[in-house]
């Protein structure tokens, strides 16, 4: 099995090779971990008291955030390292000013995890959510190295519970600190004893968000003259959907924000809306529809809106539905919501809708549009406080 996991590994690192000629996030990722051992033994190699984080991507940083502020504040003597998988982490982070260095984690041949850990020796290493690479896992079990897994959900499906082989990579993991009884149960039933239910340390990160949000005076004063929906992360799958519902509905504000930014001029040229950049006080009231095309501030203007429609529903998931709920903005998302926790707890608190088709969008905005969200900072308040419980651990 093990001869199986490394074929596959170097046969991913191949197609992304092969898929970077024509994509541009493909081109990232292998761009950005080139010379990466070079600049590793430039800048890092020799220090002492180095702390690891790894995070797939700009999702799992919005739960280590709050972690590793929480870390840095217990030991400000510890230097941290911040790791991502994908371009869509790294290159909005690559400046991060809460860690000391911001990497792409080298794939996980038997080689870079060797060479990667030897260069950092870390005193700690924390991943966040899934993220397990068995290599990196191994080794870090070799060296003694105190490992923990932050934020992990694991359900039936999952091949630690298929394969034996996969679940005794687990044994690599020192502690293990998961959403859910259901996960907490699972690991059990292999052995894994070692593990602590803890809240998502998301709902620290929106918090944290809301208190330091940007103010936008002109996206506030296109949204002040209508209702207005939030399109936040939109995906290809959503936009026809999403579409039909706008031309049909001409008395709503409409904000578009694409998961991928540099999809903006697509989406304009199919809605005829307003870009943000060219947004100004003179057009602000002149399109019901504007799309934000620059990064980084959805976050800050779901305040701005009645209701937010969650992108990723109708491809891989829904992306984080309490960057909405945080201000008390009830949200709607597509079929594929599962996997999120919190998507589930807020349908049952009647703040959020999934839906398959337009006649389901209708009936989810005409109900969502005049309810009453009180329940949700109440929701937040109590599903806060896991990142200080993760680092308040006397083995932290």
């Amino acid at each position: 099995m093990n001869i199986i996991y490394n074929i596959g590994i170097y046969l991913y690192i191949l197609g992304a090779y092969i898929y970077s000629i024509f994509n541009n996030k493909a081109n990232l990722l292998i761009k950005g971990r080139k010379d990466i051992f070079q600049k590793l033994l430039k800048n890092i190699q020799g220090e002492d008291n180095v702390i690891w984080f790894h995070c797939a991507s700009l999702g799992e940083f919005e739960q280590a955030q709050p972690i590793i502020k929480a870390y840095k504040i217990k030991h400000p003597e510890d230097k941290i390292i911040l790791t991502f998988f994908s371009p869509s982490g790294y290159e909005i982070k690559k400046d991060c000013s809460i860690v000391n260095w911001v990497y792409y984690l080298p794939f996980d041949t038997r080689y870079n995890a060797k060479k990667f850990v030897k260069i950092i020796n870390p005193r700690k290493v924390f991943f966040i959510k899934n993220e397990f690479w068995f290599n990196y896992m191994d080794v870090i079990k070799q060296q003694n190295i105190p490992f923990f897994s932050i934020s992990a959900i694991f359900r039936e499906e999952h091949m630690f519970f298929k394969y034996t082989w996969c679940a005794n990579q687990l044994k690599n993991i020192s502690h293990f600190f998961v959403q859910d009884r259901k996960s907490k149960n699972l690991l059990s039933s292999i052995g894994m004893n070692n593990a602590t239910i803890i809240n998502d340390t998301r709902f620290d990160a929106v918090i944290e968000n809301r208190k330091s949000a940007k103010i936008y005076p002109l996206i506030k004063k296109f949204c002040s003259e209508k209702t207005t929906i939030i399109f936040g992360s939109i995906y290809k799958e959503d936009e026809k959907l999403l579409i039909k519902y706008m031309d049909r509905n001409l008395d709503y504000n409409y904000i578009i924000v694409p998961h991928e930014i540099n999809y903006s001029s697509n989406i304009r040229m199919k809605t005829n809306g307003t870009l943000f950049t060219n947004l100004t006080d003179k057009n602000v009231n002149n399109n019901n529809i504007l799309i934000i095309n620059k990064m980084g501030i959805l976050k800050s203007i779901y305040k701005y809106s009645n209701i937010a429609y969650i992108g990723g529903g109708f491809s891989n998931g829904i992306h984080n539905v309490l960057e909405a709920i945080v201000y008390g903005v009830p949200v709607i998302f597509g079929p594929n919501y599962h996997k999120s926790l919190e998507a589930q707890e807020l349908i049952n608190l009647n703040i959020a809708r999934s839906i398959k088709n337009l006649e389901e969008m209708n009936k989810a905005i005409d109900v969502l549009k005049n309810i009453n969200t009180d329940c949700a900072q109440e929701y937040i308040k109590e599903k806060s406080g896991g990142s200080k419980k993760i680092i308040g651990c006397k083995f932290i």
